[in-house]
């Protein structure tokens, strides 16, 4: 099924599996997730036995005229996969339960001209402290996501030694072949090494051109198109971005 809602689901006693796209996840205890509207979802039959916890729907039109409208795009965990939930501790957890009650109990209340304004910070509270675990999820979790980086470099540098395909090397095709969402990866990249993903495709590219610089005599225009830029000019402007030089001044001065 798919819903043209914004969700956020704090999921507790759950059994059966999820399917997100072509995968199924397992629900686990204290897992606080999020979906975007549109999103394709699967459900077992079985997964509301027994079930407990809190699931909350709301459309982009609660959100017009609103500040946190222009702020949604920030949090990028509405684009994450299933299995990239948030794992909460025990006191996060109460946290995030008293908000929902918050909202539970505003929905319920006789609307006046407040009710709005209550509900739309409660929803901001929640996204606020689900970026903040977010961060500390990522921390925490850095010897096990320390590989990540690893196969990220690896992937990137399979695609230069096949080369098969033209073009750059797009965070979603690399975010892909490592199971994860693009927004997940780059969040976790930025987390732990203080970039995102798009900078370390940048950073790598530039190693890549500075070797061709110092090594060929080829053009500036042909280790463009090597690498898979479309237009030379806008290598260029990205080299001269990430060096403070440009391509020519770089291999001039190296002589």
């Amino acid at each position: 099924m798919t819903y043209d809602f914004y969700t956020t689901g704090l999921k507790k006693n759950l059994s059966g599996f999820v399917k997100y796209g072509r995968t199924k996840y397992d629900f686990q205890e204290g897992a606080l997730g999020f979906t975007a509207p549109y999103q394709l979802m699967e459900f077992s039959s079985d997964l509301i036995n027994n079930a407990s916890g809190w699931i909350l729907f709301f459309h982009k039109d609660f959100l017009n005229s609103s500040g946190l409208q222009k702020k949604l795009n920030d949090y990028g965990f509405f684009e994450y996969h299933t299995n990239e939930g948030l794992h909460l501790s025990e006191e996060e957890e109460k946290s995030i339960e008293i908000i929902f009650e918050n909202i539970e109990k505003e929905y319920n209340n006789p609307i006046d001209t407040y009710s709005k304004q209550v509900a739309l910070s409660n929803l901001e509270l929640l996204f606020t402290y689900s970026h903040r675990y977010y961060r500390r999820q990522f921390v925490i979790r850095n010897e096990v996501d320390s590989s990540v980086l690893t196969n990220f470099n690896k992937e990137l540098q399979l695609i230069f030694e096949k080369k098969s395909d033209p073009g750059l090397p797009t965070v979603e095709y690399l975010a892909e072949r490592l199971n994860l969402s693009a927004n997940y990866l780059s969040d976790l990249l930025k987390s732990t090494t203080g970039k995102s993903a798009i900078e370390h495709i940048h950073g790598y590219l530039i190693e890549l051109a500075k070797q061709q610089l110092l090594t060929t005599n080829h053009s500036i225009a042909e280790i463009a198109f090597e690498l898979g830029f479309e237009y030379p000019q806008y290598f260029s402007r990205l080299f001269k971005k990430k060096t403070g030089i440009t391509p020519t001044q770089f291999r001039a001065t190296s002589e």
